[in-house]
């Protein structure tokens, strides 16, 4: 399997987040990357080659213009207001009901505007890093467009959870989305199905009223689980998307023989579909040692994963998202993709 890789990733290095009440170091690190490559690599899985450059409009078919201009802008308009130790651009008040928007004002209030988290910062790389996962994700999407069977987008910061004008939990672009885009506008029928431990909202919410794109999604419940305000079973589409949304919200400390039924379901509804290929948001903070998740996915299970994607018989793009447990990050990674060589 090719596997794509941009060492541009390591020009977003966060060094602190705030979240559950309190500062802490960031777990959305450059390292992610590197241990996934470094197993790739020990378990000779398949070349790791650099991406090609894509033209902005692959990125404009999914994200707003505005949105777009602002994340390469956020840092530098940070650093002219707040030219002290403040390195990094983090919102700190929201248009909550009651306030108004203000998407071209200063960088506090569009900030607030665009962002729906405290730990997803900008930093002066974050954008260079975002528009490298863009490219690693769009020249894997080419390798399986040009008839490879499967390739994997070793792209980092993630990006399900942002959407076309919203940016958060650690993601700024939306990778699989602009990957799926990109396979519409060959004039394939794509589907999406997110095995991360947080809902893909951003997805989700750039895919909801349309006809042309299935999203499910496998993950914790959000009623005690982060994003909190999306991925309900209910949530199934509207207009000509209605029928297109499949969530399956599972219990804290949900295990592998509670998780394969729901990836059988998701797998099955990705088959009614009728797509001409596949793409997996590929998280692995399902693993039972994650440090910010509950579930209790254990090593042996990712191959399973790996085999029950594999039986959907598409071809099939996958693209790194969560997953947060450095020393087991990339034995998992690697084990869902050797589970699907193998499958």
């Amino acid at each position: 399997m090719k596997t794509f890789y941009a060492p541009a990733h390591f020009e977003h290095s966060p060094k602190e987040e705030f979240g559950e009440g309190r500062l802490y170091p960031a777990v959305e690190i450059p390292e992610r990357a590197e241990t996934v490559k470094r197993r790739i690599e020990e378990r000779k899985l398949g070349p790791i080659l650099a991406p090609s450059p894509f033209a902005d409009e692959a990125i404009l078919r999914v994200h707003d213009s505005d949105f777009v201009r602002f994340l390469m802008a956020a840092h530098g308009e940070w650093r002219a207001k707040y030219p002290g130790d403040n390195e990094a651009a983090i919102p700190s008040v929201w248009p909550a009901r009651g306030l108004r928007e203000r998407r071209h004002g200063d960088i506090e209030s569009r900030l607030g505007s665009y962002c729906f988290d405290t730990a997803t910062p900008i930093t002066k790389g974050t954008w260079t890093a975002a528009r490298a996962g863009v490219d690693t994700t769009l020249s894997a999407a080419q390798a399986v467009h040009g008839g490879e069977r499967a390739a994997f987008a070793l792209a980092r910061p993630p990006g399900h959870h942002a959407s076309a004008d919203v940016y958060g939990g650690y993601c700024y672009l939306n990778n699989v989305a602009i990957a799926a885009q990109w396979f519409v506008d060959k004039g394939m029928k794509p589907a999406i199905i997110d095995v991360d431990y947080h809902h893909g909202n951003g997805t989700q919410a750039i895919f909801y009223r349309r006809a042309d794109v299935f999203f499910t999604s496998i993950h914790a419940d959000p009623s005690f689980a982060y994003p909190h305000f999306l991925g309900f079973a209910d949530e199934r589409g509207e207009g000509a998307g209605e029928t297109r949304n499949l969530n399956l919200a599972l219990p804290a400390y949900t295990d592998w023989a509670a998780y394969a039924p729901a990836l059988d379901h998701a797998l099955s509804a990705v088959k009614n579909f009728g797509p001409d290929v596949l793409l997996v948001s590929l998280g692995l903070d399902t693993f039972e040692a994650d440090p910010i998740c509950q579930f209790k996915i254990r090593q042996p299970d990712y191959l399973r994963m790996g085999e029950a994607i594999a039986r959907a018989r598409l071809p099939t793009l996958f693209v790194f998202e969560g997953g947060y447990n450095i020393e087991k990050l990339g034995v998992n990674t690697v084990n869902v993709l050797e589970g699907f060589s193998g499958g």
